[in-house]
């Protein structure tokens, strides 16, 4: 039985200015979000690396008491670092019954020159997973950074720097203090 074809829940979240761009394949079921917004799963550690770089404290956008992230701390926090979310894929088919890239097969992948059109300031695009990378390589022609690693790329005769970052997935093996040191470079 074909499984059946999933579209994007989230506008591309592209505030005026924005710089870098994290692109991560898709995401989960909605009924593992804990606010409609990226990286909404509350065992996913991206909101807890970028409040450890940015504030020393990997609880800043958690409300713990309620197991969700604060969504408008986060937004206020992404507008004014420039900051902006998209993923790989807009369409997808859940090949089961989970949140697992590896089981996800990509439909209808993201136009990214035309969503990088929107932000002509941005100059930096962060892969935080292998299916997206495999995307973004695929899409553009380029080898596959190593994790942590990145390499330049020119896209409408413009400079991008792509980085591949670690997931932030706990089911990917790297403590979350080595996670956020890999992150940190992004903003130095």
């Amino acid at each position: 039985m074909k499984q059946e074809i999933e579209k994007h829940p989230f506008e591309p979240f592209l505030p005026d200015g924005a710089r870098i761009l994290f692109l991560g394949s898709f995401p989960p079921q909605e009924h593992r979000w804990c606010m409609p917004f990226y990286y909404p799963n509350w065992i996913n550690d991206f909101w807890r690396i970028m409040g450890l770089i940015h504030f020393g404290d990997k609880n800043h956008f958690c409300i713990s008491a309620e197991k969700r992230f604060d969504e408008a701390a986060i937004r206020a926090f992404c507008t004014a670092q420039g900051l902006a979310f998209y993923d790989t894929a807009c369409e997808v088919r859940r090949l089961k019954d989970n949140a697992s890239d590896a089981f996800l097969e990509v439909v209808t992948p993201t136009d990214l020159p035309a969503l990088l059109a929107r932000i002509p300031r941005c100059d930096t695009l962060v892969t935080t997973g292998q299916k997206a990378t495999e995307v973004i390589a695929g899409t553009f022609g380029c080898p596959v950074p190593p994790v942590g690693g990145s390499i330049g790329l020119t896209i409408d005769s413009r400079p991008i720097r792509f980085h591949r970052m670690p997931s932030t997935s706990r089911a990917y093996p790297l403590p979350l203090e080595k996670k956020a040191d890999a992150y940190r470079k992004l903003f130095k």
